[in-house]
């Protein structure tokens, strides 16, 4: 009996010191999971946009030699039509700019590229008809914006081009007329802004306008008597500027800023 007692208190104090011990073991803590991490505009950008443009060519149509052409005509082209095409750029976002908006500031470079159906014709009092075709335009240009997280609010600017062909036809009655084109590279510059909105931390997309402003250039097409040209009599002066409106959509090559959190 007195084994039996004594067996009975040795199990019961083993059971004791276990159940100390398994009390004293601190629970298992399982972390919650970490914030998502932060929109960044920073990175590498590609995309494509499309839209309208329209413009303004105010033509002066000289003649320095013959009262056959109206002197010192004046007309004015009014090319209008769709473009589009690519844009790729680098931003670079500076949250610690964040006086004027929640996310900081962000400054980049952007280059864009498009195709375009813009034309315009036009008959001026001496009966001429002049016709004005750009085929290719591009840009390239800083940019300066705003960000509150996904939405960005920015302002560009730069160097503009564009390939233009003027063409030049007309009969003055036997034996003068014109039948001539001129095919040129225009430069200039251009000023604008526009928003865009991340849908996702990659894909964005946004709205841009433009005014551009592509100089002032002179063609000299040849006014022929018969069969022989008289070059440098008739000359017409150029001064094209356009406004355009495209909608992009972009890709953004950057990996989200990661975000450290407190526990």
């Amino acid at each position: 009996m007195r084994r039996q007692i004594h067996m009975a208190s040795v199990g019961a104090i083993a059971i004791a010191i276990a159940g100390s011990a398994l009390a004293a073991e601190p629970p298992v803590y399982t972390p919650p999971p970490p914030p998502p991490p932060i929109f960044t505009w920073s990175g590498l950008y590609l995309g494509v946009q499309v839209g309208y443009a329209w413009g303004s060519d105010p033509v002066d149509e000289v003649d320095v030699l013959t009262p056959r052409f109206a002197n010192n005509a004046f007309f004015n082209l009014q090319p209008k039509g769709v473009l589009g095409g690519a844009h790729v750029g680098y931003n670079l976002q500076f949250t610690n700019w964040n006086w004027l908006s929640s996310s900081g500031v962000v400054i980049g470079l952007e280059g864009s590229v498009d195709g375009s159906s813009l034309s315009g014709t036009r008959t001026s009092a001496s009966g001429l008809t002049m016709r004005l075709r750009t085929e290719t335009q591009g840009s390239l240009r800083a940019r300066i914006g705003l960000a509150w997280d996904r939405l960005l609010i920015y302002g560009t600017g730069g160097a503009a081009f564009a390939g233009f062909d003027d063409n030049y036809v007309t009969v003055f009655g036997t034996p003068f007329f014109v039948d001539e084109q001129d095919s040129k590279t225009r430069t200039g510059w251009t000023v604008g802004g526009g928003v865009d909105y991340a849908i996702t931390p990659n894909w964005s997309i946004g709205v841009e306008y433009r005014y551009s402003d592509f100089g002032r250039t002179t063609d000299y097409p040849a006014v022929f008597v018969g069969t022989v040209p008289t070059d440098g009599n008739v000359f017409f002066t150029h001064h094209l500027t356009q406004n355009q409106v495209q909608a992009r959509f972009t890709y953004l090559f950057s990996t989200p800023a990661p975000v450290v959190a407190k526990y």
